[in-house]
């Protein structure tokens, strides 16, 4: 008899046979009902959530920038610890008006926000945008959108090994420590990230320029986990754009080791795959961008993703609020459709 010794393979050879207990299309009831029960335990994954504390706003700067204003701030966004929360908006924004606002999530790398609101001042930030498209919270403003954006745990300000943290601790992956201490407590990076972005966004609409009934979130790889996490748990984003995180659980995370502590729940994969996850957001208006080069998340699995996605919005009735942004580049914004999607879904008129 041929042994496998191998722990990884022992792991592939699961997720094979594996079908989840909550995944669409699994008997034939409908969207409403699979819905109703699917959510609830979905979102019980996620464990605890730090309660909210003050906001504790205090301006740090204000500055112009490409034709856009710039506010840094610092946000008490839990118990114990805070965000620096930046905001851009255009100048052109007259007293008494009010603008969609969006939430922009960054991806994993060590500058967090900075590159995704516009920060290029140096060659490796610069480089970031340029060769990712990165900027998103910088350009849609520029199109006329309020975006606002703070760092999860472990990225950009909040990274233990930066300034003014600087915990130096060589081979540390704080992605995979935070999990493991949120989940000691009964929480998860998830929760916590998820629950900080939420006092963001309470924060937000605390500006007389931004219109608190149009809400809307994206982000590009890590940020398009946080997004769909966020548009989940959050019923004021009214559309969400998930920029290249399609794909299936089985095949970037347990074959690819594509993921981390960040992006996980316990029993996630047990109850529902990506496609079923982001089908929650149903009927709400979601855009998503995959590169047809992008080697993070493949581009078989990643269609695979969104034809079953697509099936999901159908069966809600929402099919026409579903849209896709297949482009010719790798991992990275497509950023072909994402002016006219928050365009439509965010500033016409009802």
């Amino acid at each position: 008899m041929l042994r496998n010794l191998s722990p990884q393979l022992m792991f592939e050879k699961i997720t094979r046979d594996h079908k989840p207990l909550c995944r669409f299309g699994a008997t034939r009831q409908s969207f409403a009902r699979w819905e109703q029960s699917t959510r609830p335990r979905v979102l019980a994954t996620l464990g605890d959530f730090p309660r909210r504390v003050p906001l504790n706003p205090e301006l740090i700067a204000e500055f112009k920038h490409d034709g856009l204003l710039k506010q840094r701030w610092f946000i008490d966004v839990a118990p114990h610890i805070s965000a620096t929360f930046l905001v851009n908006r255009p100048v052109d924004i007259k007293r008494g008006e009010e603008r969609p606002a969006i939430l922009c999530w960054h991806g994993h790398g060590p500058f967090g926000k900075a590159p995704v609101m516009g920060d290029d001042s140096s060659p490796e930030k610069a480089g970031l945008i340029a060769n990712l498209n990165y900027n998103y919270g910088h350009q849609m403003a520029k199109a006329g959108f309020v975006t606002y954006a703070i760092d999860w745990i472990g990225c950009g300000d909040r990274n233990d090994s930066s300034k003014p943290n600087i915990r130096r601790q060589q081979g540390i992956d704080w992605c995979n420590l935070y999990y493991l201490h949120a989940t000691m407590l009964g929480m998860t990076s998830l929760s916590i990230n998820v629950a900080h972005g939420m006092a963001a966004t309470d924060f937000a609409c605390t500006f007389p320029f931004v219109d608190k009934a149009k809400l809307g979130v994206m982000g590009l790889s890590g940020g398009g986990t946080m997004t769909t996490w966020s548009a989940l748990c959050d019923q004021r984003m009214k559309a969400a754009e998930i920029i290249c995180y399609s794909d299936l659980f089985a095949c970037f995370g347990i074959r690819d080791l594509n993921y981390c502590g960040a992006q996980v729940a316990p029993g996630l994969f047990k109850l529902v795959d990506l496609p079923d996850l982001q089908g929650l957001l149903a009927p709400r208006p979601l855009l998503i961008d995959i590169g047809v080069y992008d080697t993070c998340f493949l581009l078989d699995s990643a269609m695979a993703c969104f034809r079953q996605l697509k099936r999901i919005y159908r069966a809600a009735g929402a099919a026409d609020r579903l849209h896709l942004d297949l482009f010719p580049r790798a991992h990275a914004w497509g950023g072909n459709k994402s002016v006219d999607f928050f365009n439509r879904y965010l500033r016409a008129k009802a």
